[in-house]
């Protein structure tokens, strides 16, 4: 898993914002805002839901700290279309890494090769400055929803 001080491997996705796909390249974001990567397991996933409910909820206290969200599944960009409509809209991005398959997962070390959801990416809360270093970087056990306080702290300590 890569690790703060590693700098972020570009990548290039399908992304849904508030029901729209567009597409979002991780070098076209720098120099712009701090970016939340946050990888989970899958779509429709309980814990999933309450941690992307989180931070559509707490999205002002993010933005307070000039960083935006990017939630990653593998999930394919429709299927996030659909959890999207159920459990939405959200303000921020959501990311497919499904083709092909988890290869944003594993660059950054987070595709699960275990079960259970063997082939999904971990539940891991990475924080990239706007130069696109990564500064806080922490993997979470599949069932337990990531403290947003943490990812406050971290970009605390990003300089703005």
């Amino acid at each position: 898993m890569l690790q703060a001080g590693d700098m972020a491997p570009d990548f290039d996705v399908p992304v849904l914002t508030g029901g729209v796909r567009k597409q979002f390249r991780l070098s076209a974001h720098r120099n712009r805002r701090n970016l939340v990567l946050a990888f989970y397991p899958a779509n429709w996933d309980p814990v999933s839901t309450q941690q992307m409910v989180t931070y559509q909820v707490e999205r002002k206290k993010l933005q307070a700290r000039q960083a935006e969200v990017l939630g990653i599944s593998v999930d394919h960009i429709m299927n996030a279309t659909a959890w999207e409509r159920e459990i939405g809209p959200f303000d921020f991005l959501l990311a497919s890494d499904f083709w092909p398959h988890g290869e944003i997962s594993r660059r950054y070390g987070v595709l699960r090769e275990a079960d259970p959801f063997k082939g999904a990416s971990e539940r891991a809360v990475f924080v990239i400055d706007k130069a696109g270093k990564i500064r806080f970087a922490r993997r979470y056990p599949v069932d337990r929803l990531p403290a947003l306080e943490e990812t406050l702290d971290a970009l605390r300590n990003v300089s703005v």
